[in-house]
Formats: structure tokens, C-alpha cells, sequence
């Protein structure tokens, strides 16, 4: 049974997913405060998370970077913050998904399952294979089509980071922090650069790319 927590303060919410998430076979737990979240996720092994951010005692993302202090699970955002800066700064700290309320419950669980999947199919030690493409992250070697593809070493760093975080959207200052450094960067140029560059090794057509995919205002995903 896969185990989902809530943590939301607006308790019809809390009991109208309860219903939802039950009715459909999820392990539902909830918590109504950012810190009884922090302590029920930390009690507990869960497959998912859907968290509000406008919690009465802790900012959303606050709780966001506590849990990837201890847990990798993947962390849905359910917020009726709208604004590009506040879905950037969630992801940003190590969120997975982002849906703003109001929602459509088909939707939410369409998200959820995706979620759970993509946790459940993450990059092993392995190569790992995404159409025409093998890439060995332990060997630093990258195939197109069985011919081994030259990349840089910061579009290696680049493709690295997407692909150990498969499915998942990449923030595009985590991109900046964690391959340029801690200097705070804002010339996303960089980004755009070194993303054609990959297309073009190794996409088959880098004009519409099937794996290396942007997020409008938000940042990158990488999808097999």
C-alpha cells in the first residue's frame, strides 16, 4: 500500500483527500503544522508527500529543506501560491511537482502516481538507457545510438545532475549553484548555452528534444 502524508492546515481539505486517497487504496496520513508534518515524516516510511506552503507555524519550503535534510521522498507542492517565484523557490529547495488550488482530484492523483513511479524506477549504479541514448553516470560515458558521444565537463556536469534527478524538475539557480558554484548567478545564459549544446549531441531532433526538456520560468527535466 503506498503510504502518502498530507500536510495541509485547512482541515476540510485534510478530510476531503482522507476520503479521496483512501477510497483509492493510499496509506493516508496527515498533519495540520509544518512541525507535526517534519514528525510524522520522520516516524514513519512514506512513499509521498503533498504539502501546503501556507502553514501556521512553518513556510512550506522551510519544511521542504527539513525533509531533504533526512528523506529523498518525493514532495508535491499543493499551494494556492500562483506566483512563478514561489513554484521556483519550492523546487528550487527539493520539491518534485508543484499544482496550485484549486484542483481537479483527477489531476492530483495523476500526479501522485507519477511521483511514486518515478521514485520507484530511480537511476541505480547501472547504465541507464532512454531511447537512443546509454549513459553510465559511475563511468562518465554517454552513447548515441551505441557511438560514444564527446561531451565537455560542464555538460557533463549538466546532463549529471538531470539525470540523477530523472523525472524530476531542476530548478534553474540549483543548475547555476551546484555546477558554477555558491556565487549567486543570474545570468541564466549559461543554462541555455550548454542545454543546445546537449540537444544537439544528443537529441535526434534538438529543435523539438524528447529528453532534455525545459520548464518555462522554472528550470530543466531530464526524461528516459
Amino acid at each position: 500500500m503506498t503510504a502518502v502524508l498530507v500536510v495541509d492546515d485547512d482541515t476540510q481539505l485534510l478530510r476531503a483527500l482522507r476520503i479521496h486517497l483512501t477510497a483509492r487504496g493510499y496509506e493516508v496520513h496527515t498533519a495540520v503544522t509544518g512541525t507535526a508534518g517534519l514528525r510524522a515524516a520522520e516516524g514513519r516510511e512514506l512513499d509521498v508527500v503533498v504539502l501546503d506552503l501556507g502553514l501556521p507555524d512553518l513556510d512550506g519550503t522551510e519544511v521542504i529543506t527539513a525533509l531533504r535534510a533526512f528523506t529523498t521522498v518525493p514532495i508535491i507542492v499543493l499551494s494556492a501560491r500562483a506566483d512563478s517565484g514561489d513554484k521556483v523557490r519550492a523546487l528550487d529547495r527539493g520539491a518534485d511537482d508543484y499544482v496550485t488550488k484549486p484542483f481537479g482530484v483527477d489531476e492530483l492523483m495523476a500526479r501522485l502516481r507519477a511521483a511514486v513511479r518515478r521514485a520507484a524506477t530511480a537511476p541505480e549504479n547501472g547504465p541507464i538507457d532512454a531511447g537512443e541514448l546509454t549513459i553510465d553516470l559511475a563511468a562518465k560515458i554517454v552513447r548515441r545510438s551505441g557511438v560514444e558521444v564527446h561531451l565537455t565537463p560542464t555538460e557533463w556536469s549538466v546532463l549529471d545532475l538531470l539525470v540523477r534527478n530523472r523525472g524530476r524538475l531542476v530548478g534553474r539557480k540549483q543548475l547555476l549553484r551546484e555546477i558554477w558554484g555558491p556565487v549567486e548567478r543570474k545570468e541564466t545564459s549559461y543554462l541555455r548555452v550548454y542545454m543546445a549544446q546537449l540537444r544537439r549531441k544528443l537529441e535526434r531532433d534538438p529543435a523539438h528534444p524528447e529528453h532534455l526538456i525545459t520548464e518555462a520560468g522554472m528550470g530543466y527535466r531530464f526524461r528516459a
